[in-house]
């Protein structure tokens, strides 16, 4: 009677398991899928022509280059800052820690538009110091140096909290027996933390360039929509979609898509070997304990 019942149970099991597994699939058919092959076909049904000549054009070259340098600046300081910002939380205690790491979440709580709002109310021609600015001919709103502002802003969390709770596993003691033996604080970080850190600071700095690339709301606010001065891809495509140039807008959104589809290739490769480093770690400690036992 107990097998009978068990095999019930198994079979209740699996058939949940598919109904799931099929909801998902569903879902990811309807509101991933169709998007995806739409954006290419609006892109390509006119021809490879039309699609090539949509992404020379003066604006959509200007558009693509300032989205790669934008990014380009934004990641690398993000970088800087997130590995200081991992190795001052997971290595120290210190009053203020929580509103640090308060702080550091700001960006995923606080509307990209407001971010974008608050350096127009600092930096704008009415802002707090924007007569100063203009005075010393520094121009940072509707230019390069406020996307970059903008940018930084809403992708500084990224790497830092990747790297924290990394940080914070690893512990100190490789990084304590390093500077006993003699090495300096750079030799420490280049061959000992660097090493333990490297898949999940590249995973942080995959999803950081990735937010870079992709980012509107801020960015729209301080760029000024100024063609072929500030337009990044996602406004180049706002304007093309405004002005009932389809082809173009999906020609450039199928930009965004294919960065988006390489990004997230990174991600999975970076997953998996994230995930192999850790498990070799946790199989060495492992081993160690055994034999230390």
């Amino acid at each position: 009677m107990s097998v009978v019942i068990g095999k019930r149970e198994s079979i209740r099991t699996r058939a949940v398991q598919c109904a799931f597994i099929a909801a998902a699939l569903l879902f990811l058919f309807f509101f991933l899928g169709i998007p995806l092959v739409s954006v290419f076909y609006e892109a390509l049904h006119e021809g490879l022509r039309a699609y090539g000549s949509a992404l020379v054009t003066a604006d959509a070259r200007s558009a693509i280059f300032l989205t790669l340098l934008v990014a380009g600046i934004a990641v690398p300081l993000n970088l800087v800052f997130g590995i200081a910002a991992a190795w001052l939380i997971a290595r120290f205690d210190f009053h203020g820690k929580s509103l640090l790491l308060t702080l550091i979440d700001l960006p995923f709580s606080v509307s990209p538009v407001i971010s974008g709002l608050i350096y127009v109310l600092i930096f704008g021609m009415q802002g707090l110091l924007g007569p100063w600015l203009f005075d010393h001919d520094i121009q940072i709103i509707f230019a390069v140096p406020g996307l970059v502002l903008a940018t930084i802003f809403v992708t500084f969390p990224f790497v830092a909290r990747e790297l924290i709770p990394v940080m914070q596993q690893i512990g100190s003691e490789e990084e304590e027996a390093a500077l006993l033996l003699g090495a300096s604080g750079l030799q420490t970080f280049l061959r000992v933390t660097l090493p333990n850190i490297k898949w999940g600071l590249l995973y942080g700095v995959i999803l950081c360039n990735a937010r870079a690339m992709g980012e509107f709301g801020a960015v729209s606010v301080v760029s000024g929509h100024i063609r072929g001065k500030t337009n990044t891809m996602p406004l180049h495509v706002e304007i093309l979609y405004n002005e009932y140039n389809f082809a173009a807008a999906f020609a450039m959104a199928s930009v965004l898509t294919l960065l988006a589809l390489a990004t997230l290739v990174a991600k999975s490769l970076v997953e998996w070997k994230f995930a192999d480093a850790r498990g070799g770690s946790v199989r060495y400690v492992a081993t160690m304990e055994k034999k230390i036992s």
